[in-house]
Order: structure tokens, then C-alpha cells, then sequence
């Protein structure tokens, strides 16, 4: 006879282990780590709240809390009357360290070994990485089947130039809500990602005659080089700790006849500064004088920690505006889903260069993800990992390293450490690399000789996990004062 009811694992040993990291988070790990190792098999039934509690010796709030966040995940399920239970018929990946093992295994012969390329160090500290170890797979798969099941036959065959109308309905949706855009389902372009975006803006920039890009210095390099291969000169702009100088951009437009920028207004990466009230005027209000075009690249806007998400500068002036955004941030680059804000009207200016589009699939199941608020289920969740991890690396740094500014503010996946006098950021970046950490150095994101100032780490928290952090910060400051 085949089982229908859980099984109940209210016996299973969850190991919470020693260390700093908060009871919250080594509870999670415990349940993850049971769930990989099979200990919790599909269908198990997890004890209730209070028996967990009791069971663990840890109050009903650590418990709730833990619950909660998996099950927002899709990683545990909750129905009314049924209690919590790993969701049937799905068997979880195993975690990343299990995932090594089985590859080197003598015993799967088989298995292809990890690719040096895709590895990520154990202490890692480079910045732009989300946390992999969250990538809400179960959901996402959901929304897969979702858009399988309810897509039409006929639209197998459907290829849309700028997106399939549901992915474009929805994204509309969410950047109206999330971001307070300005923008309707046919103002949306779907795309592969932020750099699929920036190549098409920038190649319809060549076409409509544009020569120049403003570009903030420092910033990240793979924008400014397919600005360069679209046949654009980029134009370095200093960024201070109100965002990109505005009258330096006015001045460097004057000179060079450049009427298009590109910013990262909600937050600047890599100096983590948020654009001015004042300077956010000043840029929307040149770009109306000259008939300009700024891109707003928005790569990590949702996470914002003292305060609500600063909305897009697009919706000062969504004629003079292209907002571009992907999921690589906020879930994980392997998805390949992005977007572009650009109104009829500017498209009529600014043409789009023709990409190919997303699958029609996978656009779908983008639809079906951000309708369900598994999008902003996600992001919140992850927010409030972000925000505990920040707090406890700024609290690492402080105490191995008193006495060095750490600047950016309380937003994003990474913070600029500066580095003492006399200790060269290159040399950090390859000593770390020699005992398992990875680090950015400053210098590597300048568009421009003449701003080399003070030599500084980039220091990413997105991917490293909470029981790390303390390991992390202390071999990194081993490596520094190796160094000074």
C-alpha cells in the first residue's frame, strides 16, 4: 500500500553546533544540512514549533523564525492542519561541500569533476556574488512547470522582438511597484541580463549618431567595455560620497559633445555611495536641456538596510531615462533574465539594436515567479540575510582591523575597505588568494589613471556564508598586517 501520510521526523538529531553565529541561522543550516544528507526525506513531518523548542533547549522564536524563512523559500512547505514538512516528491540538491565530495569520489567513477572556473573560494569575499546557497530552485522550478502547463501550443512557436507580453506585464508590475517606475508592459524589454541590455542601448546610441558615454570612475568595467566595443568613447567622471560629480559630467559633456551617462544611482559600485537628492535634479534636468539619455543601471537596488529602497531615477524622466535590471543580483547570474525600461518614445530616438530574446519558456516562468511574490518573497528574505551579514563583518573589521575606514553605505553585497599606508591592494588581493579568500582591489574598477587615490579592498559579503564571517575577517587581517 502506498503512503500517504508524513513521515514524522520529530526524532531527527539536529546538530545546532558551537559558534558565533546567531542560534537562527545555525537552526536553518541544521534543517538544510538534514534535508542534503537525506536525514529528512521527502514528505517528512517536522515537529511543531514548541516541541522543536523544547527539544533543542532554544526559545519558540528561533524556531518560528527558521520555519518561516524556509518556507518562504519553498524548502519546507506549511499547510493548515498538517504542520511543516520537506515538500514530496522532490529530492533537495546536496549542499555545495557534499557536491565536491561526490564528484571526487572513488566510488562514482562517473562523475565529472567540478570545473576549475566555477569554483568559489571557501572564505569568499568577491563582490557582485549573491548568495548561491539561498538560489530559491524549488520555487523557480514551480514557476517552470506553471508556465509548461499554461502556455498555449500555438505560443511554442511565439518569439516577441521585445519579450513575451506576460514577462513584460509582470516586470512592468513589479518595477511600478518595487521601484516606483514609470513604465507599461510595451515599454519593457526583455532581456538576457544587464549586459544584454547595455548592448543593446548602446548600440542603438551609435546608430543615432552618439560618439561618447559619460561613465562614472570607478565603476564596473564590463559596461564601459561594451560601450567601447559599440563604438562609444567612454568619458570618466569622478564619484564622491554623494554619487557621480554632476558638474564635472556637465563639464566633461561641454568638452567631449557626449550626451548619454551612464550611473548607478540607488547605489555606486564599487564606492557603495547613493546619488544625491540635488545631484539626481541636476542629471535629470541636463539630460532634458541637451535631449540626452542617462542609463540607470539598478544592479543591486533592492537591498537597502537603514531605510526603504531608493526608487529608480527613471521615474523623474522616463523620456530621457533607460532603466536596466536583471535577476543576477537578486537570485543568481545562471538564470539569464534581465530587462530594459525604454518608452516607445525614446525607442523612436534611441533605437534598439535586435537581440535575441530569452526563451519563450523562461520568460513565462519569470511571469509566473513574480506573480506568485516569489520574486519578493526572495528578495526579502535575502535583505535580511544581507543586513545580519553586513552587521557582522563591519563588527569583524572592527575589531581585527581598529582604525581602518570602511566606507558605503548600508546597501548591497559589499563595502570598500581602506587599506593602512604603505600596503599595496594588488598584494593583498594575491596573498589572500594563496589561503583560500577571495578579494577585489579598488584600483581594478578605474576607468582613468589620473583618479588612482588610496589603495582599498572591495569586500563582498553576498556569498559568504554567516559562519564564516569571523574566519574571513581574521585571516584577511593576518594577510594585512603581513603586509603594513
Amino acid at each position: 500500500m502506498t503512503r500517504r501520510d508524513p513521515v514524522l521526523a520529530w526524532e531527527t538529531l539536529l546538530d545546532l553546533g558551537d559558534g558565533p553565529a546567531p542560534l537562527r541561522d545555525r537552526l536553518e543550516r541544521a534543517i538544510r544540512d538534514a534535508v542534503h544528507s537525506g536525514r529528512l526525506p521527502p514528505s517528512a513531518g517536522l515537529p511543531p514549533s514548541r516541541t522543536l523548542a523544547e527539544t533543542l533547549g532554544v526559545s519558540r522564536w528561533v524556531v518560528t523564525e527558521t520555519y518561516g524563512q524556509l518556507v518562504a523559500e519553498g524548502f519546507l512547505e506549511a499547510t493548515v492542519g498538517s504542520g511543516t514538512r520537506v515538500p514530496p516528491g522532490r529530492t533537495h540538491p546536496l549542499a555545495p561541500s557534499r557536491v565536491q565530495e561526490v564528484r571526487e569520489s572513488n566510488d562514482a567513477p562517473d562523475a565529472v569533476p567540478l570545473r576549475a572556473e566555477y569554483r568559489r573560494p571557501r572564505l569568499d569575499l568577491g563582490p557582485g556574488v549573491p548568495d548561491l546557497r539561498h538560489v530559491p530552485r524549488a520555487r523557480w522550478a514551480g514557476a517552470v512547470r506553471r508556465a509548461l502547463d499554461g502556455l498555449p501550443d500555438a505560443e511554442f512557436t511565439v518569439v516577441d522582438r521585445l519579450g513575451h507580453p506576460l514577462a513584460r506585464t509582470a516586470v512592468a508590475d513589479y518595477l511600478s511597484r518595487s521601484r516606483r517606475a514609470i513604465a507599461a508592459p510595451d515599454d519593457i524589454v526583455i532581456t538576457h541580463g544587464a549586459t544584454d541590455g547595455m548592448a543593446g542601448v548602446v548600440a542603438g546610441l551609435r546608430a543615432a549618431g552618439h560618439t561618447a558615454l559619460l561613465v562614472e570612475d570607478p565603476s564596473w568595467s564590463r559596461l564601459r567595455e561594451i560601450a567601447a566595443a559599440a563604438g562609444l568613447t567612454p568619458v570618466p567622471v569622478p564619484v564622491d560620497a554623494s554619487g557621480v560629480d554632476v558638474d564635472v559630467l556637465v563639464d566633461a559633456a561641454g568638452r567631449t559633445g557626449a550626451r548619454a551617462a551612464l550611473i548607478t544611482p540607488a547605489h555606486q559600485f564599487p564606492l557603495g555611495a547613493a546619488l544625491s537628492p540635488a545631484r539626481r535634479e541636476a542629471i535629470v534636468h541636463w539630460a532634458r536641456e541637451v535631449d540626452g539619455l542617462v542609463i540607470e543601471d539598478d544592479y543591486d537596488a533592492e537591498f537597502r538596510y537603514d531605510r526603504r529602497p531608493i526608487a529608480a531615477l527613471q521615474g523623474l524622466a522616463p523620456d530621457h531615462v533607460v532603466l536596466i535590471g536583471s535577476l543576477s543580483k537578486s537570485m543568481a547570474q545562471a538564470f539569464g533574465l534581465g530587462w530594459a525600461v525604454v518608452p516607445r518614445a525614446l525607442r523612436e530616438r534611441v533605437p534598439l539594436a535586435e537581440r535575441a530574446r530569452p526563451s519563450t519558456l523562461d520568460q513565462v516562468a519569470l511571469a509566473e515567479f513574480i506573480t506568485a511574490g516569489d520574486l519578493e518573497r526572495h528578495v526579502r528574505a535575502a535583505r535580511g540575510r544581507f543586513r545580519r551579514r553586513r552587521a557582522a563583518l563591519l563588527t569583524a573589521l572592527g575589531r581585527e582591523l581598529p582604525g581602518l575606514e570602511v566606507t558605503g553605505i548600508a546597501a548591497g553585497m559589499h563595502a570598500v575597505l581602506e587599506l593602512p599606508p604603505g600596503v599595496d591592494a594588488s598584494a593583498v588581493r594575491r596573498a589572500a588568494a594563496d589561503v583560500e579568500i577571495a578579494v577585489s582591489e579598488l584600483t581594478g574598477y578605474r576607468a582613468s589613471a589620473a583618479t588612482a587615490g588610496i589603495e582599498a579592498l572591495v569586500l563582498g559579503y553576498g556569498n559568504l556564508s554567516d559562519a564564516l564571517v569571523d574566519e574571513a575577517v581574521a585571516r584577511l587581517a593576518g594577510v594585512i598586517r603581513s603586509l603594513a
